[in-house]
Formats: C-alpha cells, structure tokens, sequence
C-alpha cells in the first residue's frame, strides 16, 4: 500500500513541476503584463500575455481575419471591472471576463465572456455575455509587442489594443 502511495504521490509531484516548467517556458516568449486604471470612480485591471511579431504578417496571416482570436497569447486575456460598464454603447456588469476578438479589416468584434481561467484556445461561444463593434485604425509605426493600455479621453477611457500596426480602441465610461 505503501508503494503504490509513494508512486501516485511522486506521478502528482512530477506532473504539477511539468506543469510550472512549461507555464514558466511559454511566458518566456510571450511575457505576463498587467494594466490598470482607476479615474474618477472607473477601474479597470486586464492581466494577459504579449507576444512578439518577429517580422510575421499579423492580421490576416498569424491572427486570422474573420476568426475568434484570444487577443493575446497563453491564458486567455482576463479584465477585471470594478463597476457595471457601458462599452461602445452596451452596458456590461461588473465583473471578471475574458477577452475574446473577431479582427476584420475594416471592423473587429470584442467580445466579453463569463468564463475565465481558461487557455486561450478553449472559446466557448454560449458564455458571451457582450459583443460590440468598433474600428480599427491603421498607423505608420509598428508595434512589435501586443499590447493593451488604457487612455482617459475627458471624463471617459478608452482601452486601446495594438500590435503591429493597427489599434483598436474600445470607448468605456462607468455606466450610470
């Protein structure tokens, strides 16, 4: 009996240090980044994974266009909001949510879902909780690592999506 103990306990210990060297390994090229804001009663907190272009065609080659997109890379991307948001329009609960995107050229699809602590690759469509349009604006620079900022513009914020080179910004303001 003992045996067997030893062996289950030792397949536990082996899988969970196979488990954090690998996490450890895939956020080597692909760096954990939080951003916050707190303004005027509106906080705001997204944790997610940046990766790097490395000279590859982004939107329409690496990231698809028309598919669901994980907006980041590793976990999915998770914002945390600190009171019930309106977002392009639509108002979302306070809440955790994960970060979903559908890039099109000329219109891309943000989407919040329910369900968090999922890899980046485990979409489910029936979670969505709010889907909103907005359009993309395309820049001289490039922008070599994804990244996800949030801007104040007056009395609202603005989270703004960039990589290569385009950005995506999603007006938000807390919702009255």
């Amino acid at each position: 009996m003992k045996k067997w103990f030893k062996i289950l306990l030792g397949g536990f210990v082996l899988l969970l240090v196979a488990f954090f060297g690998l996490r450890t390994w895939t956020k080597s090229f692909s760096p954990e980044a939080l951003e916050k804001i707190e303004k005027a009663g509106f906080t705001a907190e997204i944790t997610y994974c940046r990766p790097s272009k490395k000279g590859r065609v982004i939107f329409g080659g690496l990231v698809p266009y028309g598919k669901v997109w994980r907006t980041g890379a590793n976990e999915a991307t998770v914002i945390q909001l600190g009171q019930d948001t309106n977002i392009a329009g639509s108002v979302l609960p306070k809440g955790n949510y994960s970060l979903w995107t559908i890039p099109q050229q000329d219109e891309w699809t943000i989407i919040f879902n329910k369900e968090t602590g999922q890899w980046g690759t485990n979409y489910n469509p029936e979670e969505d909780i709010l889907k909103v349009k907005v359009t993309p604006r395309y820049t001289a620079d490039t922008v070599e690592m994804f990244t996800i900022s949030f801007h104040s513009k007056g009395n609202d914020v603005e989270m703004v999506l960039a990589w290569d080179n385009v950005q995506v910004a999603v007006p938000m303001k807390k919702a009255n």
